[in-house]
């Protein structure tokens, strides 16, 4: 019988480490999105600042 819920238990644990690496996806994924997102609005004026510093030198 102990050996039965040991079984159980390693089986259960198994899967809360595969949604756990399906959260981290997701999560890596929506960060990825903001920054694609984030440098879509802000890239010509990145690369307006990084010219301004090009001019200087």
């Amino acid at each position: 019988m102990l050996k039965l819920i040991t079984k159980a238990q390693a089986a259960w644990a198994n899967r809360d480490r595969g949604a756990t690496a399906v959260e981290y996806g997701l999560i890596v994924a929506l960060i990825a999105a903001v920054i694609v997102v984030t440098v879509g609005l802000l890239g010509t004026e990145i690369d307006a600042a990084f010219q301004t510093v090009l001019d200087e030198l």
